[in-house]
């Protein structure tokens, strides 16, 4: 495997691992504003990334390229509001997405088309990643001002469960 997507496949799995610990983070916040709803949902959003991180873990294990396992930052941002929750997990879902681009772009320099290959499920689901977190600041703008449909949407996140990705390695 080429150096270069062997360390940015390597970095990504700590992004991933990142990305878990700031969807706990999240999950914290929503807890301990009486929203289990959302807590729910960014807690099911933490245990994709994680999975997120052991499917590239697997990947480099299967491909017979080393694995380093480097320290997992803590997230730093304070919230006041709901908003500037669900808007960091979008910025961050694209931040993600630049992610995997990067590394994808890598990998067809050196036609590296196995990893191509496996990078193609990641790519349709930082599609859908987007997509969720925006329909949730839209729900959220439109229904997150009036008690009772900000209880109405809670109890539609508390609703979520989890599914374990289907990516074949």
């Amino acid at each position: 495997m080429d150096a270069k997507v062997h360390e940015l496949l390597n970095q990504q799995i700590n992004k991933e691992f990142y990305s878990a610990y700031l969807y706990l983070d999240f999950s914290n916040y929503f807890k301990a504003k009486g929203l289990d709803g959302f807590a729910n949902w960014y807690m099911i959003q933490a245990q994709e990334e994680r999975d997120h991180a052991m499917l590239f873990y697997t990947y480099l294990q299967n491909e017979d390229v080393p694995v380093t396992l480097e320290a997992i930052a803590k997230p730093d941002k304070v919230f006041s509001e709901h908003m500037e929750v669900l808007k960091a997990g979008l910025e961050h879902e694209k931040y993600v997405t630049s992610l995997i681009n990067d590394i994808y772009g890598a990998a067809y320099d050196v036609r590296d088309f196995r990893t191509m290959q496996f990078l193609d499920w990641f790519v349709k689901e930082q599609g859908e990643e987007e997509t969720n977190a925006n329909d949730l600041i839209t729900k959220m703008d439109l229904f997150g001002s009036d008690p009772k449909s900000l209880y109405m949407l809670n109890q539609e996140l508390a609703a979520r469960i989890y599914s374990a990705p289907s990516l074949v390695l």
